[in-house]
Formats: C-alpha cells, structure tokens, sequence
C-alpha cells in the first residue's frame, strides 16, 4: 500500500506557480528605487505591473538631484512647469540640453552621476571691446551649440568674463573654455580653417581663473597652442559642492592684458562645467 502512494507522481497545477507579475506594485517599484534608469525601462517593458510601477513619482524623484524644484525653475516657466508635474516626464526634460535666457545658456541632468551641466555661451560672457567691430564680431557656425561663436582678430588687451549661480547637486566639478585657433568656415562642402590673424598667443600665456560663492580659487597659466582649426577645452580649475541646498556662484574669467603685444585669431565658442568623474567623456561629445 505504502509502496503504491510512493510511486505515484503528484501533478502540480502550474497556473498557481508563482510569478514575476504575481509581485505587489508597491514593492517593485521599491526595488527600482535602487535601479538605474536604464535599467527601469528595460524592467518596464517585461509587464503591465513593472510599466506602472516604472512611472510611480517616488522612483523618479530619487533619481532627481535634490535641487531638482530650483534648477527646473531656473529653466522652466510656470506654463511648462505645470505640464511637467509627473516626476518621470520632468527627470526626460531634465536629461535633455535645455536652453534658457535668451538661448544663451543650456543646462542638463548628466544621467551616469545625476549631476548638473551647464554651458555658457560667448554671448553671456563679459568680453572687453565687443562691441567695437574693429576687434571682436560673432560669427554664425554649426559647430557650437548656440550656433554662433566670438571672434577677435586683433587686439591689445584680452579680456572675458563671466559667471553662473545654481544650487548645484553635491560633487566637484570642473570648468572649461571651449576655445579655438582660427576661423573655420565651409566652402563647396568643406571645412576650412584661416588662421592668417592667428597671432600673440605664444609669447605670454592667458590666465585662467576661476572663484566660487564659497571662497574656493583657481588659476591656471596656458599658453594658446592647440592646431589652428581644432576645437579645444581648456580646463580651468575644480571646485566642490557639499550643500545642495545652497546656491553656489562660480565666477570665470581668461585673460591675457600685457599690453606690449597684441594677439588675435581666436575663436570663443562657450564655457562648461561638467561634473569631474565624467568631465572626460563630456569634453569629448562637444
């Protein structure tokens, strides 16, 4: 008898075998808390259970930076604000360059730390003598993301300056000029580059300088000798933010005023501060 009942192979119903979907809402989506973004959507495609837990507020808003309602409102007016009041659609917006003021700066989420980036334009910089076409003129280009750049062709004393304010995610980040030897232009389809005015920059080097809010300095000495033609980032200094709360000013200057000489031929194109463990890869996709 015994023998029998031990023989007999039990069925299982596997409709009642646990599954993936089977799990609360609530809890997935707890555990995309811990989720990189990718990685979120990738889960959101397996169920309708894991589409809906993907779009809860709570998991977006811990990707956010904290700053997150100061630096949307730095961007944003209240007309597009109100249209972004789901945390999922303000952290895409977030992630993509947003130009504001005028379209002379552009801010952005860098997804692999959910730090801040932010490039200034030439047009929001002090420069010394812009307005007098004898020296300095914007030139329209496709190669700068405000699709214009400043140009000196010849002068005595160099001068820009600039500054930015937010309360910027905690990390150190870094400070570049994007800056260029020469004028390039397109002629039957192809980029050429005159470097005729391209003078100066050899005997004394510009300085670059950069100050924060919080009394953190920089300075570098450079000489400007990159291949006329070919963009180039010149990094001025780091700084580190430890209070996000706080509003961190960063004040940025390069300069170059020993009136003995002149110097000329340099494009400005902008300047960027970029988080400094992924400043490497951003340079590069400029």
């Amino acid at each position: 008898m015994g023998a029998n009942i031990s023989g007999v192979t039990p069925e299982f119903d596997r409709s009642s075998e646990p599954r993936l979907s089977d799990l609360p809402e609530n809890c997935v989506a707890l555990i995309m808390m811990r989720l990189d973004p990718p990685e979120i959507c990738r889960l959101a495609r397996l169920s309708r259970v894991f589409r809906r837990a993907s779009s809860a507020d709570f998991v977006w808003e811990s990707k956010l930076p904290p700053s997150y309602r100061a630096i949307a409102r730095k961007v944003f007016d209240e007309i597009t604000l109100r249209k972004l009041l789901i945390k999922k659609d303000l952290y895409a917006k977030l992630c993509r360059p947003n130009l504001f003021e005028g379209g002379t700066k552009e801010l952005w989420i860098d997804k692999n730390t959910g730090r801040l980036c932010v490039s200034v334009s030439s047009k929001a910089l002090r420069i010394t003598g812009i307005d007098d076409r004898r020296y300095w003129s914007h030139i329209p280009t496709d190669e700068s993301r405000f699709h214009s750049v400043a140009y000196v062709q010849q002068i005595w004393w160099f001068e820009v300056g600039g500054e930015f304010e937010i309360q910027f995610p905690s990390g150190t980040y870094s400070l570049f000029f994007r800056i260029q030897l020469g004028k390039t232009s397109k002629r039957l389809g192809r980029r050429i580059c005159n470097s005729d005015h391209i003078h100066g920059w050899d005997i004394k080097p510009v300085r670059f300088q950069l100050a924060t809010s919080d009394n953190q300095q920089a300075v570098s000495l450079r000489y400007l000798n990159n291949n006329p033609g070919h963009w180039s980032h010149y990094h001025v200094g780091d700084f580190k933010v430890v209070n996000p709360d706080v509003s961190t000013g960063v004040k940025f200057s390069m300069t170059q005023i020993d009136c003995t000489h002149t110097k000329g031929g340099l494009c400005i194109d902008s300047v960027l501060i970029v988080p400094k463990e992924n400043a490497r890869k951003v340079v590069e996709s400029e």
